[in-house]
């Protein structure tokens, strides 16, 4: 369960180390001194009383200056009204000290009527910024409980000037320096309320209360010294400068407490103010005062049990002010409770619990808020571009699998750290989901985005320790900067697109989208949607190629080639589609079929021609389908249906097909059991290892044409292409040379000791039924046509 927030602490040791607080407390002590140095000397003492008074108005006008800088934009008039006071604060009282000086005959505290004026301009400055500042009540209810405790402190205060002010009970007070002083009690009194009742009232109470006692020291400090008759005595010079110090002091204690806590959230005030009650006492005590000496014992009584009653009754309300109040408090725990619980499903619905990066839906809405912000103002500066990185991990299935999704997981979250460190500040990072991550770049442009992705990749450069195992990280990403017009959508899909680019480039790069880029990538996909329908559309089709004897040019075998008429675009070269079906798993589908109908049409040859009988068929199958784990039982369903005996089956992989893969070689193991021949397609293409020729169970070698085309001109291919022959002489395995063209080709790798040849001179690949008609032997002088 969340807690509710506990208030900062007050900065009381700031406050006690202040320069500014402790000179003007060295300067009203100083002030006290000096009125002591002059006893009896009123017009010295006057003069020493308005020197003190103009820097204390200036740190008073300067201080609520500098508040109205630091303090948020709905307290700011606040502020100016308490600075114009200060100001005017200031300007009167300097006038005084200089009037004192050049006419000490007019000395006096009470001020002139220049003094006087600047006074009442500063007074209602202070009284505008009472009433302006926001209340805080919100509703109608809220706003008249506001207003009638208001009247009722502001009644108090009237009460209080007419007895002294307008009809005072002692006919020697001055009824104008008694109605300046009780002017600033009302207003101290109502500035109170307004701090006590409003729940985000412009200072704390640590600053506000010293401005509020103010005027109320003032005050009580002219009605006793008057009614005392001690005005000229140096105390009461000191008791009179106190007030300045106060209302000096409030601004400067704000100014602390804002620039070491910041205007934070206030705590929760009572529902209810002491206020009103104060003034309703008030009020009975002047009641009291005013009485006259000679009262019957009526109204005696009347008075007594008018006080008591009201008392009783206010400490009734009291104490169901309390009970409300904890009422109150315990459902502002149960709110803060449902605050603190919804802030943390928000940061949930928004962040990725694994590494708290922003999640998909985040980011994207981030990402259309920012295009759509920048849309309207865009004007071709960089500064207005917005780049989207997106990353993927290079073989992070690899790890998962051979050491845990723990440890994916922390790889994970170690990346996410790599990536916030890499970014600018500003910069989104997020999770889309599994080993995917993006970083939406603002006011970037393709230099700057691949300024920031050079970073990335240098960080993941360094290995990562997971789990007591040292990782290399490594990633794939895509670039593509916002145009105008762009959607966010399309956006994410040209990262998307460049991040693939970066993959086909070698992976641990980057990629920048670009329009050719999206084409081409657009044309793949409108490749792969049909090829998902392309099978059950019959669209698919089988030629062979003959594979003949070089010794007697008898035909011995086909290799069957799928060919793909597409509606639309007639013949599709295999090389526009085969490698896109294997990158997306569709080569499973497309091979099966393959498979099937090469062992259908080899079993139709053998019931109808008996020269068909030993004839070998070849079909070329991919890697995903050795790894697909129901490869081997397909190809056993395949020959049992046909009929075909599995040694007259030759199944063609490519050396990377089976390379470093244990779950290929388990296949390849398990159709020689069945019987099927295994050959090598393309050898000597690849990342060759001889060591497969001693643990893959294969039985023939078939030359790459890539060694065949210039063997009779550069020795090179010629030495390799007599390394192959004499390897699978010594390893007893047949030896096929693909694309042979011409007679001298044929005629010089016999002598290197192949065994078979297939290429043009022999025959193009050719359809079923026009190799029906070719089963004839084939000698030198007629070749097989071409269907």
């Amino acid at each position: 369960m969340q807690t509710r927030p506990s208030q900062p602490a007050r900065p009381l040791a700031t406050l006690l180390r202040d320069p500014v607080l402790l000179g003007l407390v060295a300067l009203t002590v100083v002030g006290w001194v000096l009125f002591g140095f002059f006893p009896g000397n009123t017009v010295r003492q006057t003069q020493l009383y308005w020197a003190v008074q103009v820097p204390m108005d200036a740190v008073l006008a300067v201080g609520a200056w500098r508040l109205r800088q630091l303090a948020p934009p709905h307290f700011r008039r606040f502020w100016s009204f308490i600075a114009f006071g200060g100001t005017s604060f200031t300007i009167g009282d300097s006038f005084q000290f200089f009037y004192c000086l050049a006419v000490p005959d007019q000395a006096s505290v009470d001020g002139s009527i220049v003094q006087n004026a600047f006074f009442a301009v500063g007074m209602t400055g202070n009284l505008l910024a009472c009433l302006t500042f926001p209340q805080g009540p919100q509703t109608g209810r809220e706003r008249l409980i506001f207003w009638l405790d208001s009247a009722t402190v502001l009644v108090g205060g009237a009460v209080l000037a007419w007895c002294f002010a307008v009809n005072p009970v002692d006919e020697g007070t001055n009824r104008v320096a008694a109605s300046l002083t009780v002017a600033l009690v009302v207003v101290a009194a109502f500035a109170a309320t307004k701090v006590a009742l409003c729940p985000d009232p412009p200072m704390d109470r640590i600053a506000a209360w010293p401005m509020v006692a103010a005027p109320v020291v003032q005050g009580v400090s002219v009605f006793l010294l008057g009614i005392f008759d001690q005005e000229h005595e140096p105390y009461a010079f000191a008791v009179q400068l106190l007030p300045s110090l106060l209302i000096a002091a409030g601004p400067r204690i704000q100014e602390l407490t804002v620039r070491i806590t910041g205007y934070a959230p206030r705590p929760k005030r009572r529902a209810y103010s002491l206020l009103p009650y104060v003034m309703v006492a008030l009020t009975f005590v002047m009641f009291y005062f005013v009485l006259p000496d000679h009262v019957s014992i009526q109204l005696w009584g009347a008075f007594a049990g008018i006080v008591v009653i009201t008392a009783l009754v206010t400490g009734r309300q009291l104490i169901s002010f309390q009970d409300n109040s904890r009422l109150l408090g315990r459902l502002d725990v149960a709110l803060e409770n449902l605050r603190g619980q919804d802030v943390q499903l928000r940061w949930q619905a928004s962040h990725d619990a694994l590494t708290d990066l922003a999640n998909r839906v985040h980011f994207q809405e981030e990402m259309t808020r920012l295009l759509a912000r920048t849309e309207a103002r865009r004007a071709g500066d960089p500064a207005d571009s917005h780049t989207v990185l997106l990353i993927d991990l290079d073989d992070f299935k690899t790890v998962n699998d051979t050491m845990g999704h723990a440890a994916g997981d922390a790889l994970l979250v170690s990346v996410a750290q790599r990536l916030q460190e890499a970014v600018r500040p500003g910069d989104l990072v997020a999770r889309l989901g599994g080993d995917e991550f993006a970083v939406l770049l603002p006011n970037a442009d393709a230099v700057v985005a691949l300024r920031v992705s050079e970073r990335i990749l240098q960080g993941f450069a360094e290995e990562v320790d997971v789990l007591q195992h040292t990782l290399a990280v490594r990633a794939s990403i895509g670039i593509a900067v916002a145009q105008p017009g762009t959607l966010p959508s399309v956006l994410l899909s040209n990262a998307d697109i460049a991040m693939y680019e970066a993959k086909h480039r070698g992976k641990g790069t980057s990629a920048l989208y670009d329009q050719e880029m999206g084409v081409r990538i657009n044309a793949e996909a409108d490749t792969l949607r049909d090829l998902e329908t392309a099978v059950n559309a019959g669209e698919f089709t089988l030629v062979y190629q003959p594979i003949v004897r070089l010794q007697d040019m008898s035909l011995v075998g086909v290799e069957a080639l799928i060919r793909w008429w597409h509606p639309v675009h007639g013949l599709v070269a295999p090389s526009d589609f085969i490698p896109l079906a294997e990158r997306s798993g569709q080569i499973v589908q497309i091979g099966r079929w393959a498979l099937r109908e090469a062992c259908r049409q080899a079993a139709v040859w053998r019931k109808e021609f008996p020269q068909a009988e030993q004839l070998n068929i070849g079909v070329n199958v991919a890697g995903r389908q050795l790894r697909s784990g129901t490869f081997v039982q397909e190809v056993a369903q395949a020959l049992e249906e046909f009929g075909l005996p599995a040694e007259r089956l030759s199944i063609e992989v490519t050396e990377t097909a089976v390379l470093d893969d244990q779950e290929s070689m388990d296949a390849l193991v398990a159709l020689r059991e069945l019987g099927v021949k295994l050959a090598l397609d393309d050898f000597g293409t690849a990342a060759s290892s001889l060591g497969l020729l001693l643990t893959c169970p294969v039985t023939t070698l078939k030359l790459d044409r890539s060694f065949v085309e210039s063997i009779t001109t550069v020795g090179r291919q010629a030495a390799v292409a007599t390394a192959v022959s004499q390897m699978a002489d010594t390893l007893d395995f047949a030896s096929v040379a693909e694309g042979i063209e011409t007679e001298e080709q044929r005629s010089l790798l016999q002598d290197l000791g192949y065994q078979y040849g297939q290429g043009f001179l022999f025959s193009q690949p050719v359809t079923a039924d026009g190799l029906t008609a070719s089963w004839t032997r084939i000698d030198e002088a007629s070749p097989i046509s071409a269907a």
